[in-house]
């Protein structure tokens, strides 16, 4: 579907959807003068039960933009993020409404390592999250921290280990863990992938299937890459500029891309027989569509 918006049309049940973003608007004065610079425009999306979303785009698309509105961390200009069960949620909220929030929402980074603190363990991380989020008490949250390794398959000895040593994708698959240890309706992956080698991108890519499968809770992917969104997707948004500018069923537009811009990311997508000088082309005429040099 080449569109401006994946507008709520959705005919699924409120109980179904998780997520409701409606004609979300994000907008920035420019220093020194007087005008706005718009990140995100009009961008609309609902998310079901057990779903994932891709949300993809380039640099500067406004996807990450759209990513922090969702989680809370950036206030919309306009339009309004709803959260089954939680209502409408613009803003910086109070410490209670905010532990709430996190415990329906958990975001994993692209980068690990900035987003666990080097001096705790991974035991102490995930205790932290599970004394914040449950009332259990000091054995069982101990129980439930080796739960949470088994479940992202890393061994019980990793408890009493620091960031540090650990490789890209251990320390991955420790930020999910503790994105788990909250028991979240949502995670928002926001370039999770992005920093792992191939070999370590297909086994978390793995991972997050098993996960979803067996939780049923629902991911928000926020990438650049097709081929990783065409592996962990049922649904994608494309962004250009702040807008959606097609939107669909993964397969379907990744089999038959209407817009240009999402074509010139196919083609700028390493594959089997991809060739470079085809992206090239693409985006000088789609620089050329835009009155670009």
């Amino acid at each position: 579907m080449n569109a401006e918006s994946d507008h709520p049309t959705d005919d699924r049940s409120a109980d179904d959807l998780v997520v409701r973003a409606t004609e979300l608007r994000k907008a920035y004065r420019v220093r020194g003068r007087g005008s706005q610079t718009l990140a995100v425009d009009g961008v609309s999306f609902t998310v079901g039960r057990g779903e994932s979303l891709a949300i993809v785009g380039e640099s500067g698309s406004g996807k990450t933009t759209v990513a922090n509105m969702v989680m809370g961390l950036i206030q919309p200009t306009s339009g309004t993020v709803e959260l089954t069960g939680l209502g409408s949620t613009p803003g910086i909220r109070r410490a209670h409404e905010r532990r709430v929030r996190s415990g329906y929402i958990q975001l994993v980074f692209q980068d690990p390592y900035l987003s666990l603190d080097p001096r705790q363990t991974v035991g102490a991380a995930l205790e932290e999250v599970l004394t914040l989020h449950t009332e259990l008490q000091p054995d069982a949250r101990a129980a439930r921290a080796k739960e949470l390794l088994d479940a992202v398959g890393l061994p019980a000895e990793f408890l009493t280990a620091y960031p540090r040593p650990l490789s890209g994708g251990q320390r991955q698959r420790v930020a999910i863990a503790r994105a788990l240890a909250a028991d979240p309706s949502v995670i928002v992956l926001d370039e999770a992938v992005s920093a792992l080698d191939v070999t370590v991108q297909a086994q978390v890519l793995r991972l997050l299937a098993r996960i979803r499968a067996e939780r049923q809770v629902s991911f928000i992917f926020i990438s650049h890459d097709l081929a990783v969104v065409n592996e962990i997707s049922d649904r994608i948004l494309v962004m250009h500029r702040g807008k959606v500018v097609e939107s669909g069923v993964t397969q379907e537009v990744m089999s038959a891309p209407q817009h240009p811009y999402t074509k010139l990311l196919m083609a700028s997508t390493p594959r089997p027989g991809w060739v470079p000088a085809d992206a090239v082309r693409l985006r000088q005429e789609f620089a050329a569509a835009l009155g670009e040099s």
